[in-house]
């Protein structure tokens, strides 16, 4: 669906651009302000029209059109995708930091439709950090590396950088665009029982173009790693979101002064 268009100029006196200019706010204001009224009957996922239709209908120029919708992208109501459009947002509800469930799971929860795209599967050389973390002893040790692009909707929110130790080398051959490790590392006997995890920002760098944001936009990077049962280190992964496009939730004590 894409988000209805008014009359044209129905701002009122946009030919009279004098009085405009001395009596009211900006123009672009006064476009966001139209905007933010038709956005209140819109759906998440609602395709919002491209500039050069919106600065047709309001008779201004694309830079004025550009101004308000950086203004509703910026409050979090519209969301530019490169190679596809804006449309409008749904805030995903926000993730208890202290709570960790399937991908899958939470993007149901939030009533959108779960996916990943494979970008890596296979057993490789451990980085330092990947070692350490996973307690692996070996003289040259290696990991079960999955990378994938987890989406909600056909919206990319993150890119993830799986590690698992050697021993686990059949999850390759699962289904790892639709499938479930954690479920199917409940199959194998191993629970997914308790983890620990590091935020951090940094640029989206070299995964921007997997995740459809320049290279210089924000993103939210949880680091964390996840122990079995047995208290043996099972999963060491690397997240990194889109900044705007996922939330976490922390709850804290407050220590007395």
């Amino acid at each position: 669906m894409t988000l209805t268009l008014g009359t044209r100029n129905p701002l009122g006196c946009l030919d009279d651009l004098e009085d405009l200019v001395a009596k009211a706010p900006p123009l672009y204001m006064r476009i966001e302000r139209e905007l933010r009224t038709r956005l209140v009957g819109a759906r998440p996922g609602d395709v919002v029209p491209a500039e050069s239709v919106l600065a047709e209908e309001f008779g201004v120029a694309r830079m004025t059109v550009r101004a308000a919708l950086n203004a509703l992208e910026s409050d979090g109501l519209i969301e530019r995708i490169q190679g596809r459009g804006t449309f409008v947002r749904q805030r995903p509800a926000p993730r208890a930091a202290g709570t960790l469930m399937s991908f899958q799971d939470q993007v149901r929860s939030w009533g959108r439709v779960p996916r990943s795209r494979l970008v890596e599967g296979e057993v490789r050389a451990a980085s330092a950090a990947e070692a350490a973390a996973l307690q692996l002893t070996a003289a040259a040790p290696r990991v079960v590396s999955i990378v994938r692009v987890r989406f909600a909707d056909d919206v990319p929110l993150a890119v993830e950088y799986a590690c698992f130790p050697p021993h686990l080398d059949a999850l390759l051959d699962l289904d790892l665009e639709t499938g479930s490790l954690h479920r199917a590392l409940h199959e194998k006997g191993l629970r997914p029982t308790l983890g620990s995890s590091r935020l951090t920002a940094q640029r989206a760098g070299g995964d921007g173009e997997l995740l459809q944001v320049p290279a210089g936009e924000p993103l939210l990077v949880e680091t964390r790693l996840i122990v079995d049962q047995h208290s043996a280190p099972l999963e060491y992964t690397v997240s990194r979101y889109v900044g705007d496009r996922y939330d976490l939730h922390v709850t804290f004590d407050v220590q007395p002064p």
